[in-house]
């Protein structure tokens, strides 16, 4: 199987997506544009958007999230809104990997929709071929998935001590 140009932050520890984040900022710095898809965070990191949106063009970010709180914290009809919100941005991300929008696509906390079930490993693949040999892609998030193991030409496993 071709790997394409993937990376991956997962583990325990935290600033996987500060490294990401680090990551978008240096691809600016060399000309690339960058879009940052963040999921099952909720709402309730306004400072990091409002400090990504002077960034732009360069770097875009988006929450698909309605709520403040994590998923985790939602009560199951909050999740159940959120769970269409999360499909949205999705299919944003593979309209972003189809239409080569960007050169690098950074999908924040998209392991635990695999981890959830939210994302099936089917859908990781269709994602996968959809996308162009010219995007990067980066995901982050706490537990590696065998399905996205097979894409990945980077891993980068992030502990806390």
């Amino acid at each position: 199987m071709c790997k394409k140009k993937v990376t991956v932050y997962c583990g325990n520890g935290k600033g996987k997506t500060a490294a990401a984040l680090g990551y978008a900022i240096q691809s600016a710095g060399q000309g690339r544009n960058s879009i940052i898809i963040q999921f099952m965070k909720g709402k309730k990191e306004k400072e990091t958007e409002q400090l990504l949106s002077r960034l732009e063009p360069e770097v875009k970010f988006f929450s698909f999230a309605r709520f403040e709180k994590d998923f985790s914290e939602l009560s199951s009809e909050e999740q159940q809104e959120e769970s269409m919100n999360i499909r949205n941005g999705f299919n944003f991300a593979r309209k972003v990997l189809v239409t080569g929008e960007c050169n690098l696509l950074i999908l924040d906390s998209f392991l635990e929709l695999l981890d959830n079930g939210m994302i099936s490993a089917e859908e990781l693949d269709n994602l996968m071929n959809a996308s162009s040999e010219d995007t990067e892609i980066l995901f982050t998030g706490k537990h590696m998935n065998d399905a996205l193991r097979k894409y990945a030409e980077k891993i980068y496993e992030i502990h806390a001590d």
